[in-house]
């Protein structure tokens, strides 16, 4: 609101240059403000989260392009990669902790606004940046980004954040955790309601294990390599730098520095991808088939990783893939990480392919993302309770098309990057009670390097047990 010369942000009155609250941080009294210096890495951040909030931008896919047109590395690189990233996981408690320090609750303040503070905010509460850093670089960052009048209402902000640190702001905007279990949990480990309530579920409910999985989903989590089988070797990336994984024999963490600067990675011979992906693509590789065993199916291969694993056996084997996924840009993601994978444009509801041909088939679902959510912060805030039934709907198509085109004898894999009870067990449990050439087989068997998958004939990974996304495998047989 303008009125007289005067400009108001949630209650902050500012007249000319001189606030009516306090002066900020880089002022000096009696004399000119300094001029508010620009913070390269800081300026990524702040655009990676304008562009997330604008234009549906995937973080994980925009950083490395902002990164290298800002000609950002090495420290700088992982300060902005940090900021931004831990933002927008911890934006659901930061915003609380706003609206105790604002008389306008964040939905009020301007979004380019808001998010200069939230990248405040998440310096101030969990970073090593000096509290003094934190608020003069923001301030700075408001002035050169919005202007004037906004910096002062950022430095009245986080002036108030700053007096207290998270574990003294936490029963302050939290609910009373005897009272309201889910609404403590949702804004102490900043997930929204819903999604709190869908994981207290799929971990049997119990409180504790929630907590600890939604702290998981609040870590940075390590970069994990495949070395894809005739064209690289595990041995060959820790030549570079990486350590052997704990249960993938083709899989290495990266403990630092840029994926792309490894030999292998940057010639395509290797890549990025988690370790749980790894174990159920090769889990369906795991399970005996009778007969048969030369025509494999990745039935939604994009963008293509466990389509890279699965080609790379193949062609050990002298077995065939056929890849195909829905869109366009994304089959040829799936050709580049393939080398002799047939890949096409074509629904996996809709076939191109005969029925009961396939001797092994791999379908990797769309699903909500809940299992992944420390690589993709932002999906948290993206996806809504109302997804969830038309995703299990397509899943269960999907399923059904998939158990179609696998021959008497063949295995279907059913994996979703969710832990969704609507989106694993009670998907794969509808498609096999409205069937009779479908038998559910016990996934662990298959994955017996790995511990704590669950008791039922389920695997699920878990971030909290596993260090993986939260990844579900069922496998089936189709019968005669």
């Amino acid at each position: 609101m303008t009125t007289s010369g005067r400009r108001e942000y949630g209650g902050i009155v500012t007249r000319g240059d001189k606030q009516a609250d306090r002066p900020t941080g880089g002022g000096r009294a009696g004399g000119k403000r300094p001029k508010p210096v620009r913070d390269e890495a800081r300026n990524v951040a702040y655009d990676l989260l304008r562009a997330v909030d604008e234009r549906d931008a995937y973080a994980n896919l925009l950083m490395p392009t902002l990164l290298r047109e800002r000609g950002l590395s090495g420290r700088d690189a992982a300060l902005a990669t940090e900021l931004a990233y831990g933002t927008l996981r911890g934006l659901g408690t930061y915003d609380e902790i706003i609206a105790a320090c604002s008389d306008r609750p964040p939905e009020d303040i301007d979004p380019p606004l808001l998010d200069a503070i939230r990248i405040g905010v998440h310096q101030l509460l969990r970073t090593r940046v000096p509290p003094h850093a934190a608020v003069s670089a923001t301030v700075d960052l408001v002035r050169l980004r919005i202007g004037t009048g906004a910096s002062k209402f950022a430095n009245a902000i986080l002036r108030k954040v700053a007096t207290r640190d998270l574990g003294q702001w936490l029963p302050i905007v939290a609910p009373d955790p005897k009272d309201d279990p889910v609404g403590h949990l949702a804004v102490a480990h900043s997930h929204p309601r819903w999604i709190v309530s869908a994981l207290r579920d799929a971990v049997g409910g119990r409180f504790e294990d929630a907590e600890a999985l939604l702290a998981a989903d609040n870590e940075r989590p390590a970069v994990t390599l495949v070395a894809w089988p005739g064209r690289s070797t595990v041995g060959e990336l820790a030549d570079s730098g990486a350590v052997p994984a704990r249960y993938s024999p083709y899989a290495a963490y990266l403990p630092d520095g840029d994926p792309s600067s490894v030999e292998a990675v940057g010639q395509g011979r290797a890549a990025v991808q988690d370790e749980a992906s790894q174990l159920v693509a090769l889990a369906l590789t795991r399970v005996p088939v009778e007969g048969s065993d030369r025509l494999w199916l990745d039935m939604c291969a994009g963008p293509g990783g466990k389509a890279g694993l699965l080609d790379s056996l193949a062609v050990q084997d002298d077995r065939h893939l056929l890849a195909a996924d829905q869109r366009f840009h994304r089959a040829r993601l799936v050709w580049r990480a393939t080398r002799r994978a047939g890949v096409i444009t074509a629904d996996g509801t809709e076939p191109a392919w005969r029925p009961s041909v396939f001797d092994r088939v791999l379908v990797d679902a769309p699903c909500t993302g809940l299992g992944a959510l420390r690589r993709r912060p932002e999906a948290r805030w993206r996806r809504s309770p109302e997804s969830v039934p038309e995703l299990a709907a397509l899943q269960r198509r999907l399923l059904g098309s998939a158990l179609d085109a696998t021959r008497p004898g063949g295995v279907v894999a059913y994996v979703t990057c969710s832990p969704h009870l609507a989106e694993t067990q009670a998907v794969v449990g509808d498609v096999v009670k409205r069937r009779s050439d479908a038998e559910v087989l016990i996934a662990p068997d298959y994955l017996e390097e790995v511990d704590h998958l669950g008791d039922g004939p389920y695997a699920q990974f878990w971030p909290h047990l596993h260090n993986t996304d939260a990844m579900f495998l069922a496998l089936l047989r189709k019968t005669p």
